[in-house]
């Protein structure tokens, strides 16, 4: 009888990815970026356990979003208070704090839980200009679909 493979956390083995986020669409980045934190890429891959791998991505501000949506797109929060909605739209946030619009994207497309979490708060590394703090870690150059 073959058993179902389930890798040890001790044997996973992060690499580094740098994603350069000009011109690409931001649900092709997302959904890039997240397959790559769960490490759906890997033939290793077991969804219990944290066998992703670390992203930066560089040119957040330069991201392209398709249709209407830099005018019409808005997120949501909540105060707490009846009444007290809040909504920011997407232009405004891409313009004061870019790295949140891909945050944002890439936690919608994760699963809703706790190694969600982890994922992107440990290993997702998002900066608005083209430079980054990670050289020594020789991150691999990986090209997303400009679509």
């Amino acid at each position: 009888m073959q058993r179902t493979f389930s890798l040890p956390a001790e044997k996973a083995s992060p690499r580094w990815y740098l994603v350069d986020a000009e011109g690409v669409v931001l649900g092709r980045l997302a959904s890039g970026v997240a397959q790559l934190l769960r490490g759906k890429h890997k033939p290793t891959f077991t969804p219990h356990v944290d066998d992703g791998d670390y992203v930066i991505v560089i040119n957040a501000r330069k991201v392209r979003l398709t249709g209407r949506k830099l005018e019409q797109k808005r997120y949501f929060r909540h105060t707490g208070y009846m009444g007290h909605e809040k909504f920011t739209p997407v232009a405004r946030l891409l313009a004061t704090r870019p790295e949140r619009v891909i945050e944002r994207a890439v936690f919608g497309m994760l699963p809703k839980n706790t190694l969600a979490r982890q994922h992107l708060r440990k290993k997702l590394k998002v900066y608005p200009g083209p430079e980054h703090p990670h050289a020594a870690q020789r991150p691999v150059q990986l090209r997303l679909r400009r679509g």
